[in-house]
């Protein structure tokens, strides 16, 4: 039985815990150690570190906030943010991370995936895709890098289908326009992505109630779904989330 993954997202800015909306305005959300351990008390399946910032002086700050959270909690984490190399691959993975993020270091040399799945395997890679829509009323969208700020004129899914050739073992998904938002994932950049891949999708962006995160999981086909602010703000927890994908029909590890 493949199990639906529920996953907080802890965005980390200079050794803290932030949240922002559409990848701008981010506010303090509390200390990252403290609610990493309580999300895994409550039963969160994994956890996923973000560097908001990947500066040299803030990479030793994340690396020992991976020291402190892989020593305390017993489930899988993965760590993203100015990931760029075969070295810092093998730092945060020495420091206790499972899995890596990487995207604009990808972007910027596709054979990194190459690399680095076959140095560390591709269960420890995962490529992270930030996309937007092109407009309105286009079923297309395209990937941008630098934490949403640049444009390369790629299109998501073929992005994603590319990086699965390459090695990925896994895409972590977010929509620039839904991020923050509480309003929902972008079901159609979900599908566009799950629809070109075989590889697991994580979907990440938008989620503000059970809902969002089940919409995800079926008619997005995504495998897990990243979720912040819903949980940061104390509005569901993870229990409860997973109480009502399972009353729905999802298999849930609890």
């Amino acid at each position: 039985m493949q199990y639906r993954r529920i996953i907080p997202c802890l965005d980390l800015l200079e050794g803290r815990l932030v949240k922002g909306v559409k990848f701008v305005d981010l506010q303090d959300a509390g200390d990252p150690v403290e609610r990493a351990l309580f999300y895994a008390h409550e039963g969160a399946d994994e956890l996923f570190l973000l560097d908001t910032a990947a500066t040299a002086t803030s990479r030793p700050i994340t690396q020992q906030l991976l020291r402190e959270v892989s020593s305390a909690v017993g489930i899988p984490l993965a760590v993203g943010g100015g990931i760029d190399s075969m070295a810092v691959i093998d730092e945060m993975l020495q420091c206790g991370a499972a899995k890596v993020s990487i995207g604009s270091a990808a972007l910027e040399n596709p054979a990194f995936i190459e690399e680095s799945a076959r140095q560390f395997g591709s269960s420890r890679i995962v490529v992270a895709i930030d996309a937007r829509r092109t407009n309105a009323d286009s079923p297309a969208w395209e990937v941008f890098s630098k934490g949403g700020r640049r444009p390369t004129g790629r299109n998501a899914a073929d992005w994603a289908r590319e990086a699965e050739l390459r090695g990925a073992g896994e895409i972590l998904v977010t929509s620039i326009d839904a991020d923050g938002t509480q309003e929902g994932y972008d079901l159609g950049l979900l599908q566009a992505v799950t629809g070109a891949v075989d590889i697991p999708v994580i979907a990440s962006g938008g989620a503000g109630k059970p809902d969002h995160l089940y919409d995800a999981l079926t008619e997005g086909g995504a495998d897990a779904v990243l979720a912040a602010s819903i949980l940061h703000q104390d509005r569901h927890t993870i229990g409860e989330i997973k109480e009502f994908l399972a009353s729905r029909g999802l298999p849930v590890r609890r």
